[in-house]
């Protein structure tokens, strides 16, 4: 038996035509098949949709309202498959899932987004702001960035760039307390201590090595990396900074380096995406958009 959106499909070809073989000459398919599926749904209806003779056949005035309604129907069902292009310009439309780390969502998503976004104005971004990895199912994310190890096979991650980290104060405070030559010596010093907001806990300094560093006391706590970055350069403390905070002040010398012997491997960054069924055209834009902007050292500091 026929869905009932194969017997419109049939009716709606069977009432442009004049005999029910010619329909299903159009159509690919015997003329009995025709025959059928127009019987089936004349059952179905309650109505005689075609008044018939050995020679042709006749819709009837039911027939033509049903067949306006239908092509409509198909005409909407069918758009559902249509990629979702404007023929002008190829712009995409549609919503698009981000997540990235909070610093990196503030200083430079939004201005790598822009220009896209004016590109293709149909195009609807939600963007989570989150430290920690984002289940990407739960928050409905497309693409992603992530700042350190990308373990779950279930995305399909690229690492577009690494994260240099850097101990620094500005020039008189290491002028003042003097420059630590240990990790150790880091106690003697006034230093920052950034707070993990889901735990609650301070994040560890890290070093050459797999060494880890937590402060004694701290003279600067914050939850947030950028204030913390302002706290280190009015001088309150030293800190330990990811290079795309840190690197522009270290070459205005605003700020300097201390214990680079015991700097840390860099971190990788990585754009990801959801390991699942096919991928969206607008969303592969926003993916490859991404990856070339945080490739781009001249636009992602490392």
């Amino acid at each position: 038996m026929l869905n009932r959106m194969e017997m419109v499909r049939i009716f709606c070809v069977a009432a442009e035509s004049t005999t029910f073989r010619e329909a299903a000459t159009r159509l690919g398919v015997s003329p009995q098949s025709v025959t059928r599926a127009i019987k089936e749904l004349e059952n179905q209806l309650g109505e005689m949709l075609f008044h018939r003779n050995t020679r042709q056949i006749h819709i009837t005035a039911f027939g033509e309202q049903l067949a306006r309604q239908s092509r409509r129907t198909l005409e909407s069902f069918d758009k559902l498959f249509t990629p979702s292009a404007s023929p002008q310009g190829g712009e995409l439309s549609g919503r698009v899932g981000i997540t990235a780390p909070l610093v990196i969502g503030r200083l430079f998503l939004l201005p790598f987004l822009q220009p896209l976004l004016r590109q293709h104005p149909g195009l609807r971004v939600e963007l989570r702001l989150d430290d920690q990895l984002t289940d990407a199912v739960e928050a409905k994310i497309d693409v992603g960035v992530r700042v350190g190890f990308m373990r779950d096979r279930r995305y399909i991650a690229r690492s577009v760039a690494q994260v240099p980290f850097h101990v620094v104060g500005t020039p008189e405070l290491v002028a003042s307390s003097g420059s630590p030559e240990r990790i150790q010596d880091l106690n003697q010093h006034p230093l920052s201590v950034l707070i993990d907001r889901k735990t609650g806990r301070p994040w560890p300094w890290v070093f050459a090595d797999g060494q880890v560093f937590h402060p004694d006391s701290a003279n600067f706590t914050c939850d947030d990396p950028e204030v913390e970055r302002e706290a280190v350069l009015s001088g309150l403390a030293y800190g330990q900074l990811p290079s795309f905070l840190a690197l522009e002040h270290i070459q205005a010398g605003r700020l300097q380096e201390v214990l680079p012997a015991y700097a840390p491997a860099p971190w990788e960054l990585f754009i990801y995406r959801p390991q699942r069924g096919p991928v969206p055209a607008r969303v592969r834009l926003v993916y490859d958009h991404l990856i070339a902007c945080f490739s781009d050292p001249q636009r992602f500091p490392r």
